[in-house]
């Protein structure tokens, strides 16, 4: 089956793409959702970063700029193109009830769309999925923190088994931040044929009471062999 897959840059978008690949379907592109020109929503990624990605992957990048108002209209027009082009599926890295959103939400525009949702990481542990995610051998790094419970220190973090430890000895955030608690950009892993170097960061509190890792200057690299 021919699926687009929702990608926001981070670590769970990146695992539910591997893992619908691996389970058999075509991935012939990622979307993105943009805050603005340069930057996406929720993780706030650098545009070219997201490029890099996509070409890291091997897959074409759709970037759609939304509001907060117009999320939905905006959404549900690109997954309209997208279908037309050949999709039946949507496949997101979502967990649980996405954030903001009524509850099934994401069953209803894949309804109305008429595509196939595909979530493999749905209702499963947040913890087994950041061991699973580990063993795969992703690289992520932590651009966007909830201030009130992860405070600047948390920014530019990797995510390893410390980081794992370090959030559960706090007790009241998600080993996935499923609450919003963090959001990450992926630099590297097994679908990934460059690799991307973090070389300059700026850390800000930004409106809202987060954190924000602001990602000054990277480098693509190849893959040693």
């Amino acid at each position: 089956m021919k699926v687009v897959a929702s990608w926001s840059g981070g670590k769970d978008s990146c695992f539910a793409c591997y893992k619908a690949i691996q389970q058999g379907y075509e991935v012939f592109n990622i979307l993105t959702m943009m805050m603005s020109e340069t930057k996406s929503n929720f993780h706030m990624i650098r545009s070219d970063i997201l490029d890099a990605q996509a070409d890291a992957i091997g897959i074409p990048l759709i970037k759609q700029k939304t509001t907060a108002e117009t999320y939905e209209k905006d959404f549900k027009v690109v997954l309209q193109k997208l279908k037309a082009k050949g999709a039946e599926g949507l496949v997101t890295g979502d967990i649980y009830e996405v954030a903001g959103h009524e509850e099934g939400w994401l069953n209803r525009i894949c309804k109305e769309v008429g595509l196939k949702p595909v979530k493999p990481l749905w209702m499963g542990d947040t913890k087994q999925i950041y061991l699973d995610y580990l063993k795969t051998g992703f690289k992520a790094t932590v651009v966007r923190t909830k201030l009130e419970l992860l405070g600047m220190e948390w920014l530019g973090r990797q995510l390893d088994k410390k980081f794992y430890d370090d959030i559960l000895k706090l007790g009241n955030v998600d080993a996935c931040g499923e609450g919003g608690e963090y959001h990450t950009v992926v630099t590297d892993g097994p679908t990934f044929k460059k690799k991307i170097e973090i070389l300059e960061t700026q850390k800000h509190k930004i409106e809202g009471g987060f954190g924000y890792l602001e990602i000054k200057r990277f480098e693509v690299k190849p893959k040693g062999r």
